[in-house]
């Protein structure tokens, strides 16, 4: 959930229009958002305050070389340990209380755990030994895994927003035992990437040009990922803004960049078809971040349309007058669409 401005001369010319167009049309940062973040005071990023209780788990995956590596793990879990489990994985740049709206009324009548991934929010950014994470897809989907044999869990419906959603499918083809539906939500990994495009973005994604984004450039970014932004998106603004004061935050933004490196480096479009779980798949029709803005033409429902005809069993919903952050933006809808895929009922869009 992040657009990335780039060291590279093209996706920097172009990254300076869309901050500058954005910014003009943005003003300032509001003075509560900026007066809040002044407040915070974060001596590292887990000091962030969630709206919602968190426990911490040690998990145990293998390292770049193979080597045992231990991470501690936030995670949330909520509603009744007799009710099936949906398992939510965030975005990339984001972090738990990206799913507060959805987690608040799915609880009800479902188990619901979300994790902030080894990188963000409350997670640790480094190894029990210090050690930066192997950051990839397959780990990703091993600590997904990991989190799961914590809390004694066999299966779940993996839920995936964006980035999210591209480690839900990279789990569901590694551990398809472990994964009894998808919901993909806005997800990564099916847009279609040239050579060309992936080298750019490679070269682009680095912890400097995250590290070195202004408030104006931060502001600008999160609009980006809505269709009409929401007043209480501010929070989420002036977290952001705060952690750059956070002694890890620039492990932080080594997370970030190491994980558009993943999910550039685990694409999966020739897999696509082996995946046999039942699978809900979402887009806002008014996403600016899917397709790749500064990268390709096209519109949020032809990458819909593709992603739902590469897995059989797939149900597709566009949620209108909906951008990117769509769980966040539209959750009544989408929620509406949980409901009724996990219910096996007919997916007929509401709100």
């Amino acid at each position: 959930m992040v657009h990335l401005f780039g060291t590279l001369s093209r996706l920097q010319r172009l990254s300076k229009v869309v901050n500058t167009s954005l910014s003009s049309r943005l003003g300032s940062a509001p003075k509560s958002v900026l007066a809040q973040a002044e407040s915070m005071q974060l001596a590292r990023c887990s000091d962030i305050q969630y709206p919602f209780a968190t426990q911490t788990a040690e998990l145990t995956v293998r390292g770049a070389r193979g080597e045992i590596k231990k991470f501690r793990v936030a995670y949330t879990d909520e509603g009744s340990p007799y009710n099936d489990v949906i398992l939510f994985v965030h975005g990339l740049a984001s972090y738990m209380p990206a799913w507060r709206k959805n987690i608040e009324v799915l609880r009800q009548d479902y188990r619901c755990i979300s994790l902030d991934m080894v990188g963000y929010g409350k997670s640790d950014k480094r190894s029990t030994d210090g050690e930066l994470p192997p950051y990839s897809m397959q780990f990703f989907s091993e600590i997904v895994v990991a989190l799961m044999n914590h809390l004694l869990i066999r299966r779940a419906t993996l839920c995936g927003h964006s980035m999210g959603g591209q480690i839900s499918l990279t789990t569901a083809l590694d551990y398809p035992h472990r994964v009894q539906r998808l919901v993909l939500i806005a997800s990564a990994g099916f847009e279609k990437f040239s050579e060309r495009d992936l080298s750019l973005m490679r070269r682009s994604a680095t912890m400097e040009s995250i590290r070195d984004a202004s408030v104006s450039q931060i502001m600008a970014n999160f609009r980006m990922n809505f269709y009409r932004q929401p007043d209480d998106a501010n929070p989420m603004i002036a977290d952001r803004i705060a952690m750059r004061s956070a002694a890890d935050f620039d492990d932080y933004c080594r997370a970030v960049a190491g994980s558009v490196r993943a999910m550039i480096d685990g694409q999966l479009h020739d897999r696509y078809k082996h995946i046999e779980q039942e699978t809900l798949i979402m887009y806002g029709e008014n996403d600016g971040l899917i397709p790749n803005p500064l990268l390709h033409d096209g519109t949020p429902r032809e990458v819909a349309r593709y992603a739902a005809s590469s897995i059989a069993k797939s149900h597709l919903v566009m949620i209108p007058r909906c951008g990117h952050f769509a769980q966040f933006e539209r959750p009544e809808p989408i929620n509406h669409a949980m409901k009724n895929f996990l219910q096996q009922q007919p997916i007929i869009l509401q709100g």
